[in-house]
């Protein structure tokens, strides 16, 4: 009976992925382009050949639409100063922006920056993210929501490394199929199943700013953007100077 037992325990444990191969990576620098050092970065992706980027802090919040090259700002919204902003995205014809205890999400037009409208929020607002099919949204826990267009949550996963809860998911991006998300106050970023929430793989961003670069102000990493059009990933944190484009170097 106990080795019937033992046997349906290991089936169990198979079947929910807590045996899968967890891949490990170290983020290596490509490129590095400037990025705005007063950017206290929450959100980060593309539009096109733009990035757009939503930044943080009471009085600081604003929505960016940037050139890569240059790092400066051809559009921008400033947020009122009790407001603080976290993760964007645009999904459909409209560009979402979480913020951080408000309890608000505001929606603007993609292309102009016009404020359209705002939804009540129930959850701490983070990182934000689509599929195409969903918004995907973190709230600082290990839990991941998906969201239809009204912000009506229709799903949710719990993220797992190795069987264990991966806490303070931050900001978050699709890349290829999976979500790649910040692991906030650590240089880690987690790769995410969205079927089941279980981390595939893990890639440590340790040293991708250099200490050199690094004044009092300086803050964590924050901000990954994938451009769809090459398949080049970009990196960058809270405060930085600089944005990098990175590749994965397989850790062995």
């Amino acid at each position: 009976m106990k080795r019937i037992v033992c046997i349906l325990g290991l089936l169990l444990c198979v079947l929910s992925g807590c045996g899968a191969k967890v891949d490990r990576y170290k983020a290596e620098v490509v490129a590095r382009y400037p990025h705005e050092r007063t950017s206290y970065t929450q959100g980060l992706f593309f539009r096109g050949s733009d990035l757009i980027e939503s930044t943080g802090g009471f009085g600081t919040s604003m929505l960016r639409v940037v050139d890569l090259q240059t790092g400066k700002a051809s559009q921008s919204v400033s947020f009122k100063n009790k407001y603080f902003g976290e993760g964007s995205v645009i999904f459909g014809d409209a560009l979402y922006v979480l913020t951080w205890t408000n309890k608000l999400v505001f929606v603007y037009d993609p292309q102009t920056l016009e404020y359209r409208k705002s939804f009540s929020y129930p959850r701490e607002g983070w990182g934000l993210t689509t599929d195409g099919e969903s918004l995907i949204a973190s709230d600082g826990s290990s839990r991941l929501f998906f969201m239809d267009g009204n912000l009506h949550v229709t799903r949710t996963v719990d993220v797992k490394l190795d069987g264990r809860s991966v806490k303070r998911l931050n900001e978050l991006e699709y890349i290829d199929g999976r979500i790649w998300a910040n692991v906030y106050l650590s240089d880690l970023i987690v790769i995410i199943d969205p079927s089941d929430g279980r981390v595939c793989a893990t890639v440590d961003c340790t040293g991708l700013l250099p200490a050199s670069l690094r004044r009092p102000d300086t803050d964590v990493l924050n901000g990954i953007a994938f451009d769809s059009a090459d398949g080049k990933i970009y990196l960058t944190g809270k405060n930085w100077p600089e944005l990098y484009e990175i590749k994965l170097k397989p850790v062995k």
